[in-house]
């Protein structure tokens, strides 16, 4: 393999694509007070064709920042509480006998959409969780042994509570993969709070979520073109090899019972051509990989018990991996 690849986008599609991005961007600032760094994770989710794991106690925003999202390209938005008794086809949809035409129809799931925010996913059971396995991973849904395609951009928010809290369901290792990346989402500042509480006192009933002010400023089609954009971004064979090393060094971590596989360098290179667009650039620098690893990789690490009971975090693991990996040298 050669050591550089010649950019496949030009200059001025790059531009174009990170100016349309930050009118996104600022369009969804509009409602979503704060939270900036949550808000560009999305992005650069939403950018590489990629799902989100979202954790946090309830009442930070979640819902709101997803709505936002889906009013800036005219995107359909679909929202479902996952609970004990949720089944399977609650989501995906099943098929029907139609008395009046004495025949079959399917009648689609709230999984038929552009942006499907999955409410509260580890109180669900297994059975259930599972259930969007198929429709993260092959982006179609099967129902009765006939699959049917999901119109794209098609995109998973899942939120969860932490695990420590009552109620509530570890994922299993094989959809925790299936995220591109975890977000985990913190209390605002006293003048976040100060300015949320204004917002939504200020003469307004009850406390419904409000996005009339989110303006329209992309379509579906060109959602996609930028997802395209992003996917032949340049990453150099030493900065793709970085990536991998990173990864590589989580399943040696001391304490470290399980560290990212393969679809951790995979995802590592796939959100780090995101910021890169972002930032304006039709190449993906070290910096990079280094400002999107910890998100990319905190799900897809197993810590020992004996690192837990020291109050390690995986957070910590990986800050500490970054520092022993070198970066490679422009």
């Amino acid at each position: 393999m050669t050591d550089v690849e010649l950019p496949s986008v030009t200059d001025e599609e790059v531009a174009l694509a990170t100016e349309r991005v930050r009118r996104m961007r600022a369009e969804i600032a509009k409602v979503v007070i704060g939270q900036a760094d949550e808000v560009e994770q999305v992005l650069l989710a939403f950018l590489a064709a990629g799902h989100v794991l979202i954790e946090g106690v309830p009442g930070l925003g979640k819902t709101l920042l997803v709505l936002a999202l889906s009013r800036t390209f005219g995107g359909k938005f679909a929202r479902v509480q996952f609970t004990p008794d949720l089944m399977p086809s609650d989501v995906t949809g099943h098929v029907v006998f139609d008395g009046a035409t004495s025949a079959f129809r399917l009648r689609r799931g709230p999984a038929f959409t552009n942006l499907l925010l999955a409410d509260e996913i580890n109180r669900a059971s297994a059975k259930t969780q599972s259930a969007l396995l198929e429709v993260m991973q092959e982006g179609q849904i099967t129902i009765e042994g006939e699959p049917n395609r999901l119109d794209p951009p098609f995109m998973t928010l899942a939120t969860q509570n932490p695990i420590e809290q009552e109620g509530t369901y570890p994922l299993p290792e094989a959809q925790l993969d299936r995220f591109l990346l975890k977000m985990v989402v913190g209390y605002p500042t006293l003048e976040e709070e100060t300015r949320v509480v204004e917002l939504v006192t200020s003469g307004r009933v009850g406390d419904q979520l409000d996005v009339s002010r989110v303006e329209q400023v992309s379509t579906v089609a060109e959602v996609l073109e930028l997802q395209r954009i992003v996917a032949k971004l340049t990453v150099r064979e030493r900065v793709r090899e970085y990536a991998v090393r990173v990864a590589r060094e989580t399943r040696t971590w001391r304490g470290v019972a399980m560290g990212a596989g393969p679809r951790g360098a995979i995802a590592l290179v796939r959100v780090a051509r995101s910021k890169a667009l972002l930032e304006g650039r039709s190449f993906v620098t070290p910096d990079d990989i280094k400002a999107v690893a910890t998100p990319v990789l905190r799900h897809r690490l197993t810590l020992a018990p004996e690192l837990e009971l020291e109050g390690i975090s995986t957070d910590q693991v990986l800050k500490a991996v970054l520092q022993k990996v070198e970066a490679p040298r422009e």
